[in-house]
């Protein structure tokens, strides 16, 4: 198969094109740093013709209020060019819990993606996965204050990277969902543990606080966040960690 991986050069994107690349098919990257330009439309026609499937791994480069109208106009876009392109399978990446945390700017302007996408002229796919394993240094810098990390406890179900890439391809190359496919790490830990054994394994000496109040998921509520039905990816955080 022939396909696009717009933000291939991404976290997620680069080990997608890897992945679909030693699979035998031909997937190539595209963002800024090779001349697309999704809210101008710069270049989407080119680097989407003749596409089996597009994957649309780009994200917004604000959390806040800002996000929405990021994902609105670069869909809009994408699906025109995809459209115009023939293209036959439009895959994104949300995630997992999304629509139940509006009061997070960023979850509500994904959710957005997710429905403009639904409601677009081309089959397609959603991959929701949980909360990446490498966010957590940013999640323990949100809150830090001296000899302290303030966090909630917070369910999260932190999945690695390369199992979200490896879900990706893996539905990029099916054929389309036309609904969404949830995918999760194995284990299940409340934020403020999940923060104990991150400073521990880093030799890191801060005290981890237990806030209710404290970072972006302080507003999340119950577990949203995990889903024990999901698809499990296999690699458990103290694998990762090492």
């Amino acid at each position: 198969m022939k396909i696009a991986v717009i933000g291939g050069t991404g976290l997620i994107g680069s080990q997608v094109v890897a992945i679909l690349n030693a699979g035998g098919h031909e997937a190539v990257p595209h963002s800024q740093s090779t001349g697309i330009d999704v809210i101008s439309g710069q270049g989407l026609d080119e680097a989407v013709a003749g596409a089996d499937a597009v994957v649309n791994l780009t994200n917004s480069p604000t959390f806040d209020e800002a996000s929405p109208a990021f994902f609105r106009t670069s869909m809009d876009n994408l699906l025109a060019a995809a459209r115009k392109g023939g293209v036959g399978h439009f895959v994104i990446l949300s995630i997992v819990g999304a629509d139940q945390v509006p009061e997070l700017d960023y979850y509500r302007a994904k959710v957005l993606q997710e429905d403009i996408l639904a409601a677009g002229p081309i089959p397609y796919s959603i991959v929701r996965a949980t909360q990446f394993m490498e966010f957590m240094d940013a999640v323990l810098s949100w809150t830090a204050d001296g000899d302290s990390v303030r966090l909630p406890a917070t369910p999260i179900q932190p999945i690695a990277s390369k199992d979200v890439a490896n879900a990706v391809a893996e539905v990029a190359t099916g054929a389309p969902l036309n609904g969404i496919r949830n995918i999760a790490g194995p284990e299940i830990f409340p934020l403020d543990e999940l923060g104990r054994i991150t400073l521990s394994h880093k030799g890191d000496n801060r005290t981890v606080v237990t806030d209710p109040t404290a970072g972006m998921f302080a507003v999340v509520k119950g577990d949203v966040l995990t889903d024990t039905d999901a698809h499990l990816a296999p690699t458990r955080y103290a694998d990762w960690l090492s």
